[in-house]
């Protein structure tokens, strides 16, 4: 199946900005998956997931803004939920559909959560990768420790072994899938070396305050949809007792947890992809 870029104008804090977006072939009239990424990743880490559920589903994967091909934002304020809620419904309204289908990692869980949450959702499966209701200050404060470094490489060599380090917890991926996380990770700055496919501007928020646990259980308690919850055995940001209150409370979510993998599953390998094709099937 073919992969289409595609582009949308969508009203951010300072103006119009410019979100790219991913769209995989489907048969008319299939049912509608939006992949919603992590804090620093973009659209295109969920390639290998896209073709999984291509054919059975039209797959779209926005880079949201700050990421990937998407706009970046002068003002790093503007680089909040309300923002990313609000290009999160503008894509669906554009995708003209009555209901989708949310895949989530980590940042990109919470969105789809607050949009599960909200009176008339059209979120009618959704899917919550390695993040939950209650968002742990130790695990914040791991990602901001690297998030709002302007990175450098000389080449790609230096920038994967950056990756495997920090991408570390996504699980043993082989090396075809770490090469594709660097091909799209990686641009070219203004000095001519390579840096990050992100804004580093989008770290600013953990700088700014002291870090705190983050509740949203009030906006997953509202979740009626059927809800699937993966957790990483050894991640540090959806802790075990948290995602197991996520089963008994709210959509009373299932709980699938995948050994030896700790922040946040990269949903490359084929039994994690079977995994979320399975329950979007049920």
């Amino acid at each position: 199946m073919a992969v289409k870029a595609r582009s949308l104008p969508v009203l951010g804090p300072q103006g119009f900005v410019t979100l790219a977006y991913w769209e995989w072939d489907a048969p008319p009239g299939a049912p509608v998956v939006i992949c919603l990424h992590g804090l620093a990743g973009n659209g295109r880490h969920f390639d290998m997931l896209a073709e999984g559920l291509a054919g059975r589903f039209r797959v779209v994967c926005p880079d949201m803004p700050g990421r990937g091909r998407s706009d970046w934002l002068d003002d790093p304020k503007g680089y909040n939920f309300p923002f990313y809620l609000g290009t999160a419904a503008a894509l669906y309204a554009r995708l003209d559909v009555a209901t989708v289908d949310i895949v989530g990692t980590s940042m990109g869980g919470l969105i789809g959560m607050m949009m599960a949450s909200l009176p008339k959702s059209p979120v009618r499966r959704l899917v919550l990768n390695d993040v939950g209701p209650l968002v742990p200050r130790e695990g914040l404060a791991r990602i901001g420790h690297y998030i709002a470094e302007d990175r450098s490489f000389s080449n790609r060599q230096e920038l994967e072994a950056y990756y495997r380090t920090v991408h570390a917890g996504s699980g043993p991926l082989d090396e075809a899938h770490w090469r594709h996380l660097v091909a799209h990770g990686a641009r070219t700055r203004p000095d001519g070396k390579l840096g990050l496919a992100y804004d580093p501007k989008i770290g600013h928020a953990f700088q700014a305050a002291p870090l705190g646990d983050v509740d949203f259980w009030p906006l997953y308690d509202r979740v009626t949809c059927p809800t699937l919850a993966i957790r990483g055995a050894q991640s540090d940001l959806l802790r075990l007792a948290d995602a197991q209150a996520m089963t008994e409370r709210g959509p009373r979510a299932r709980l699938v947890e995948l050994p030896g993998i700790g922040h946040a599953p990269a949903l490359m390998a084929s039994d994690q992809i079977a995994l979320v094709r399975d329950f979007l099937t049920a």
